[in-house]
C-alpha cells in the first residue's frame, strides 16, 4: 500500500533550518501531487504547502511564505519543504500527504480530503 513516509524533523533554534523530505518507497511519487501539513499541540491539522505532480503548481499558507520552500527532486522521487527563519509557532507534527488524482498542474492545501494517503508525520520543535 502506498504510504508517504517523512523525514528531517528535529529540534532547531528560532530563526534556524530544516529540511523535510517526504518519499513514497515503491510507488513513483513523481506521478502524484503532495501536500504538507501540519498539527501543533491542542490545535487542529492545518496546510502548509502543496506542490502538483508537475511542479507547476505550488501552494504555501500565509503564515509560511517566504520562509518555506516546496520542491521535487525526480531523480530521488521525493519533495522536499525547506523551512528558514523559523518561528516558535512552526512547532508541530508535519504531516505528508499524497493525492493520486489526476491534476498535474494545481493543488491545494484547502481541502485535506483530496489527500487519500498520509504519512505518520515527523517532529519539528522550535525552542531557544
Amino acid at each position: 500500500q502506498l504510504r508517504p513516509v517523512e523525514s528531517g524533523g528535529g529540534l532547531v533554534q528560532p530563526g534556524g533550518s530544516l529540511r523535510l523530505s517526504c518519499a513514497t518507497p515503491g510507488f513513483p511519487l513523481r506521478m502524484y501531487t503532495v501536500g504538507w501539513f501540519r498539527q501543533a499541540p491542542g490545535k487542529e491539522r492545518e496546510g502548509v504547502s502543496c506542490i502538483s505532480s508537475s511542479a507547476r503548481g505550488q501552494g504555501y499558507a500565509d503564515a509560511v511564505k517566504g520562509r518555506f520552500t516546496i520542491s521535487r527532486d525526480n531523480a530521488k522521487d521525493t519533495v522536499s519543504l525547506q523551512m528558514t527563519s523559523l518561528k516558535l509557532d512552526d512547532t508541530a507534527v508535519y504531516f505528508c500527504a499524497v493525492s493520486v488524482e489526476s491534476m498535474p498542474n494545481i493543488c491545494t492545501i484547502l481541502d485535506e480530503g483530496r489527500y487519500q494517503y498520509w504519512g505518520r508525520g515527523t517532529q519539528v520543535t522550535i525552542s531557544s
